[in-house]
């Protein structure tokens, strides 16, 4: 996750609530290498490192968590994610699961285009970092079956990918900020111009530059106000010129790390996502959970709920929106559906032994 997401993460998250000390056990950090790892292009990586981070007792009901563009799995250890959801007694308790947080193909520390191929990196979809991450567990770390599958935003399209990709290895299915939907309308467009933007930045030279692209942090500014924070929590927060000046300016003068290879190589990852056709194939107990001011995806096509149609146990909770809520960001803090989740998985069926 790059400083300037991780400081916005931060400042939502203390304007949401208060912070709390984390009180679960201290997270786990391990690698493994998927070797002869072939895409969906066809070409065929000799070796992918897959980062990964746990927290929790490995005998523990797994469960994989997984998370957003440009983030890592420790994007999610923060006081209102993983502080409202990992302690004791909360809906994912540390003591009874074993949660898996792996860092994405092309995302923190697994293998991405900034480790050195640059633009000849093969070009990833979000079908092959599934199936990335479906290797890490069941060759790298031995599962076989986890309880639940739960992401948010990116992390949310991975969760209906799963389901339908490997319908018997879970028991339920939590896709959070995302739709069952084809990428399309204004999230594809914003996507792509945060792609164009570099692409035509001077310095881009076919992604073999000498020094970072100057478009990647602006067009990184502007996708982030367009597409996420909540229109009605932008009225409470910057209810005049002066005050949307100083937030944006504060955005524009954040540090920001991120590899301009690494940030086009995750948003085209999205380009291709569709998974309509195969929505029946879902055998799992599926619990979407979305905003209604999710600037994303847009309640009011109604495309999620005809998509849930298709999958023979599934329903949506949708977060009303507040000047509390941060739009495609709300789910980002755990909160505004703690007590759903945990009636939805006190309502599975008891675990296979």
């Amino acid at each position: 996750m790059n400083r300037l997401h991780a400081a916005i993460a931060t400042i939502f998250t203390l304007l949401s609530g208060p912070a709390i000390a984390a009180d679960y056990p201290k997270p786990q950090e391990g690698d493994w290498t998927a070797k002869a790892f072939r895409l969906h292009t066809g070409e065929t990586l000799p070796e992918v490192r897959l980062h990964y981070t746990t927290i929790g007792d490995s005998k523990g009901e797994p469960v994989l968590m997984l998370h957003g563009s440009s983030q890592s799995g420790t994007a999610l250890l923060n006081a209102g994610f993983a502080g409202e959801l990992f302690g004791p007694g909360q809906p994912l308790d540390a003591a009874k699961y074993f949660i898996i947080l792996p860092d994405a193909l092309g995302h923190g520390k697994s293998s991405k285009p900034s480790d050195g191929l640059k633009a000849k990196f093969p070009k990833y979809d979000y079908a092959d970092m599934v199936d990335a991450h479906y290797r890490l567990l069941t060759e790298g770390m031995g599962v076989k079956h986890v309880r639940v599958v739960m992401g948010n935003s990116m992390g949310g399209m991975h969760t209906w990918l799963w389901g339908e990709k490997y319908p018997d290895f879970m028991d339920a299915l939590v896709p959070m900020a995302s739709q069952p939907t084809p990428m399309s309308a204004r999230n594809w467009m914003m996507r792509r111009l945060i792609i164009d933007s570099v692409k035509n930045d001077p310095d881009w030279h076919d992604g073999n530059y000498t020094t970072q692209p100057k478009n990647v942090k602006a067009a990184a500014v502007f996708y982030g106000i367009a597409t996420s924070g909540g229109t009605l929590a932008y009225s409470k927060l910057a209810p005049t010129r002066a005050a949307a000046d100083k937030m944006l300016d504060d955005r524009l003068n954040a540090p920001f790390t991120a590899d301009a290879n690494d940030y086009m190589y995750q948003w085209e990852a999205s380009g291709d996502y569709d998974p309509t056709p195969d929505l029946a194939k879902i055998k799992a107990k599926v619990l979407a959970i979305n905003a209604a001011d999710d600037e994303r995806n847009p309640p009011e096509t109604g495309l999620t709920e005809a998509a849930l149609k298709q999958i023979r146990d599934a329903k949506l909770y949708l977060i009303p929106a507040s000047t509390e809520t941060r739009g495609h960001g709300t789910t980002g803090n755990a909160k505004f559906y703690a007590t759903q989740l945990s009636d939805f998985l006190r309502g599975l069926p008891a675990p296979a032994r």
